[in-house]
């Protein structure tokens, strides 16, 4: 399995065996800008060049996705809107592709497939899926809602913030965000991960872990075999 992950900042890339191994070292590039399908398409292509034979690919994508046709990329470019990703990178690839939102794909490489369980990706932007008894629930867009002062989630704990504010004033950030989250969603584990997740060191509830930021591409594997529950074609039509 070739397991893409598009990222706002990065464009990463590993080829797994069927056990989850990595059969060589991952590959990333910047996320080009402007991030138009057509440049980060072809920043993909070359990306995933040296990286050998595989037989089906598996895309995280960051944004809504319903049966493989981007809907929104808030972090990439108002372009990608109703692009048929699915079968643009199946076409450059010449490999069976699917394409989930990326903070599902990464939930795929944490859950446990018990209870409510919710994952949050801090990254350039903040992603957010979450996971019942191990089966998907597509296309919760937590971080573009309004969390207090007018300002929404990801304004708070997206990448900017981090820059804005610092490492300190951030994690008070993601505390304030997982405390709002808690009552809500009543959730049994909370995963935070993404690519900023290395700069927590708030003191979170237990049921709160700190994910691995490969974990987005370890749940391509669960992408095509159904693990952790996951039945594609009941998420695509759900997604709809």
């Amino acid at each position: 399995t070739l397991a893409i992950d598009i990222g706002g900042t990065g464009l990463k890339a590993l080829v797994l065996d069927r056990a989850g191994a990595a059969v060589k070292e991952r590959v990333r590039v910047e996320t080009p800008r402007p991030a138009t399908p057509r440049a980060v398409l072809a920043a993909l292509t070359k990306l995933v060049s040296p990286l050998g034979d595989y037989d089906r690919v598996s895309v995280g994508f960051p944004g809504v996705v319903v049966r493989g046709v981007t809907k929104t990329a808030p972090n990439l470019h108002p372009s990608w809107k109703s692009v048929r990703l699915a079968d643009k990178l199946a076409q450059r690839l010449k490999a069976p592709t699917r394409v989930l939102n990326d903070a599902g794909v990464q939930g795929l490489g944490l859950i446990e497939g018990l209870g409510l369980e919710m994952v949050l990706t801090l990254g350039t932007g903040l992603g957010c899926a979450l996971f019942y008894e191990g089966t998907y629930i597509p296309n919760l867009e937590l971080a573009h809602a309004l969390f207090k002062k007018g300002k929404t989630y990801e304004d708070y704990v997206g990448a900017r913030a981090f820059e804005a504010h610092g490492k300190k004033k951030w994690n008070r950030h993601v505390a304030e965000v997982l405390v709002t989250i808690d009552p809500i969603w009543n959730p049994d584990r909370i995963y935070l991960g993404g690519g900023n997740a290395k700069h927590l060191t708030i003191k979170a509830s237990p049921h709160v872990r700190i994910g691995s930021n490969f974990a987005g591409l370890l749940g391509g594997i669960a992408l095509w075999d159904g693990r952790e529950g996951l039945d594609f074609a009941k998420v695509e039509k759900a997604a709809e």
